[in-house]
């Protein structure tokens, strides 16, 4: 479980009983006096009641129209859903923290980062009632936000707010109460499109343009099942990744944001939408003025491929990749850290049939610079599948160019893992671990798992841990210490302060700049 000290990221959509809420009613108004210097007599006289606004004050917006005017798209969704279709919330490993680290706010297992797991249903009680009484088996009730998008009835919410659904109902600010079709649903991006009969409903747009840090926005939604509430803040920043997932794109907003917001959206000061409350960042349930929103152009891709097929395609490059730090710079011999560094590629991938190879460095598609790993995610899943794509690669110190053509992503998508155990261990007193190779002499697959690490350590300083097995160094594949200790000296003699190493971690494979000494 997460640190007392830090916060879960837990998504918004489970419906809470309101808690008693006990109002201490001092009186409907107070009354204050003052002493005023008469004419030889001292009065008693009334303060106002209305304190002189301040200039600060006098220019803060008012919020009064905007929410008269797009109030009435955003509705209420309710949820009645079969147990056996929510995905398990067994507190097993969660697949998208492969290192385990309970210390992050942003890893751990679902259960432990959201309020009823990551969707957004009150689960079933283990111990054989669920939370509302009833009995094992029995549906789960759920509720969330959404808007309408479209005249005709469309209408966008989060995925974790119907996945599972038996039946869906929007309830509209005028009372009215519509069943509702799931179009389409993209657990990447938690979203889902849905669809109730009928004509001339109150549909917002998107926002076009950038959202700038700073600016005014509100959020509306059914938080604690309280509907049509608003709430108001401000952007607090843009592309924020909070681990749930490759396409993590976040605009976080600082208006409050609460169980039950779940994809309702938030509008600029134009009433357009620039994102949809997806998540929040609290250690008790409550806000504390940190909510995540998914971008308004992410939310009008995904909606334009579920309205037009009710699923989402993606294009697939078949590489796993990881940043590029400075230290990683330096050993590969790039001026700045930027792009995404290939750790592994998939047999019979778009990117091993390029001519892509571990180690490379991905700097551009087609004309775009690549900033990091997740941008490379990010904008290889946006691209249709079947398209033919230039990448600007970094390899051997040079810059080359490879054309490859996508395929579709297939959530069966798996990287091989696993290594046999070691014997015959040595130190490499330098890096302050012991190794030993995962197979004697100098034939088999190549690795030196390591079987002792001082935590004070330079290798523990770049982050290696006992039970990681190097691979290669410097280029060179690692049979024995040997090779390892060979290939930081060849490194060193050439001038790196590093050298680019490949680390296998369970079933993950990353590079780290191990330290040469060469200062």
């Amino acid at each position: 479980m997460p640190a007392k000290d830090q916060a879960p990221i837990k998504k918004i959509s489970r419906r809470s009983p309101l808690s008693l809420v006990s109002r201490n009613l001092v009186g409907a108004s107070a009354v204050a006096f003052c002493v005023i210097a008469g004419a030889g007599a001292y009065q008693l006289q009334a303060a106002p009641d209305v304190a002189p606004q301040s200039e600060t004050t006098s220019h803060l917006p008012s919020f009064t129209a905007l929410a008269e005017r797009v109030s009435p798209s955003v509705v209420s969704v309710r949820v009645k859903a079969d147990p056996r279709l929510i995905a398990s919330q067994d507190g097993g490993a969660d697949e998208r923290s492969p290192d385990g680290n309970k210390d992050n706010p942003f890893s751990g297992t679902p259960l432990e980062r959201f309020f009823a797991g990551p969707k957004g249903l009150i689960p079933p009680d283990p111990k054989g009632k669920d939370k509302k009484g009833g009995t094992p088996g029995a549906p789960v009730l759920g509720q969330g936000s959404g808007f309408f998008i479209s005249q005709d009835g469309y209408i966008v919410t989060n995925n974790h707010v119907v996945e599972g659904a038996m039946k869906v109902e929007v309830l509209t600010t005028e009372g009215r109460v519509l069943p509702a079709k799931i179009i389409g649903t993209d657990a990447g991006t938690d979203l889902a499109l849905l669809k109730v009969e009928g004509r001339n409903f109150p549909a917002i747009k998107f926002s076009k343009g950038d959202v700038k840090v700073g600016e005014w926005v509100i959020a509306l939604g059914n938080p604690f099942g309280l509907e049509g509430t608003v709430t108001a803040g401000i952007v607090s920043a843009r592309g924020r990744d909070i681990g749930m997932g490759a396409y993590d794109n976040f605009i976080q907003i600082d208006a409050s944001v609460n169980q039950g917001n779940s994809g309702g959206p938030t509008f600029n000061q134009s009433g357009e939408v620039i994102g949809v409350n997806t998540a929040i960042f609290s250690p008790s349930g409550g806000s504390v003025g940190i909510a995540f929103a998914v971008p308004a152009k992410t939310v009008e891709t995904i909606v334009a491929q579920l309205k037009e097929k009710g699923r989402v395609t993606r294009g697939w490059l078949g590489v796993e990749v990881q940043p590029v730090t400075p230290e990683l710079a330096d050993s590969l011999g790039l001026r700045d850290p930027q792009g995404a560094l290939v750790t592994s590629l998939m047999q019979g991938s778009p990117a091993d049939k390029g001519g892509l190879l571990r180690g490379d460095v991905v700097l551009k598609i087609n004309e775009g610079d690549v900033k990091d790993s997740r941008d490379l995610a990010r904008r290889i899943a946006s691209i249709p599948p079947q398209t033919a794509v230039r990448l600007a690669i970094f390899r051997n110190g040079r810059r080359e160019a490879l054309a490859v053509k996508l395929t579709e992503l297939k959530d069966e998508s798996k990287l091989p893992g696993g290594r046999s155990g070691p014997a015959l261990q040595s130190e490499i007193g330098g890096l302050g671990i012991s190794v030993a190779p995962m197979v004697n002499g100098t034939g088999g697959a190549p690795g030196l798992a390591i079987v002792e690490i001082r935590p004070d350590g330079k290798a523990a300083d770049v982050g290696l841990v006992q039970g990681d097995v190097i691979l290669a160094a410097n280029g060179s594949d690692l049979f024995t210490p040997d090779a390892l200790e060979a290939a930081l000296r060849n490194a060193r003699a050439i001038g790196k302060y590093h050298a680019l190493t490949l680390v296998q971690r369970g079933a993950t494979q990353v590079f780290v700049a191990l330290p040469t000494g060469a200062r």
